[in-house]
Formats: C-alpha cells, structure tokens, sequence
C-alpha cells in the first residue's frame, strides 16, 4: 500500500512539473511573439524619418499631418508595455495610410525613387507586422488556454500567470476598402 501511494505521488509530481515547464515554454513563445512584432514596429519606426523627408520637400502644405505622423512614431517609441505600443502602433498605421493617401495629390512625389522605394519597403514592413501581430495572437491563445484548462488551472494562480489579451485589428483596417472603376 505504501509502495503505491508513494508511486502517485511521483506521476503527479512529475504532472506538475510538466505542466508548470508547458507554462513557461507557452509564456517564453508568447514573449518571443511579442518580440518579432516590436521588432517589425521598430522597423517601421527606422524608415518614417526618411519617409517624412522625402515628403516633406513635396508636400510643404501638409505639416499638420507631418506632425502628426512624427508625434504617433515618438509616441510608439516611447511605449512600454504591449497595449500602449499595439494603440501606438495601429496611430502610427493610420498616419501612414493619410501620407499615402496625400501622396496621390502630388504625381511628382509619386513618381520619386526614393519615395516608391520607401514605400515598398513600408508596405513589406507593413506584411510583416501583421504577420508577426497573427503569429503573436495564436501565441496568446495557445497560452490562454493552456491557464484557463484544467489541469493548468490550478497551477497558473500560484504561478502568477494572468490572461493576455491578443492584439485587435483597429476599425478603419477591419473596413473592406472602397473601389470604384
């Protein structure tokens, strides 16, 4: 009898550590998730000066959106944790997509090299943050449920671990865009 006892509780011993290793794997891919989207942010934060100088020589009638671009990049800078820098980012976003919708008004600047090749770069930034910012949400979900299920339940509380929240797709990007012919 003392012999099977002693067996359960090394299986649930060996039970707890497994799960509590799962946690913290699940927690260290939520991180690294997390990781590869600050860094494609910090991307998109590298090329928006050059960007706004390229602009700004074309455009001298849109300093307010200027402005505006520049304070959203410093406010993304500036953010610390994970919802102030996804809400810095989705500023940053929009400000980009009213530059470029400016751009339009200005064929000469749409037809500078440097201001398509900053573009193409944005938009391939652009990609890759929202593929980072996907990888990131299946990486919060995986960890949600890992410490919302039983058996993890139970560990989670005592590990200090908490839900995460995903990122949300901000309005004007869930909007199906306009086309007309």
């Amino acid at each position: 009898m003392g012999w099977i006892l002693l067996v359960l509780l090394v299986v649930l011993a060996l039970a707890a550590v497994a799960l509590y290793n799962r946690i913290i794997v699940l927690e260290n891919r939520l991180k690294n998730a997390w990781a590869q989207v600050d860094v494609q942010l910090r991307r998109r934060n590298d090329l928006i000066p050059n960007l706004l100088e390229t602009v700004k020589g074309y455009a001298v009638h849109e300093r307010e959106l200027f402005t505006r671009l520049g304070e959203a990049r410093e406010r993304s800078l500036r953010a610390t944790s994970i919802p102030e820098q996804a809400d810095a980012a989705n500023q940053v976003t929009a400000a980009l997509r009213s530059v470029f919708a400016v751009a339009e008004n200005y064929p000469e600047l749409r037809a500078n090299e440097n201001f398509l090749a900053l573009q193409g770069e944005l938009a391939e930034t652009e990609n890759k943050i929202a593929y980072a910012r996907q990888f990131y949400n299946d990486a919060v979900l995986q960890f949600n449920n890992a410490i919302q299920t039983v058996p993890g339940v139970f560990l989670a509380g005592p590990m200090g671990k908490r839900e995460q929240e995903p990122l949300e797709t901000p309005a004007e990007e869930r909007r199906a865009p306009k086309v007309a012919f």
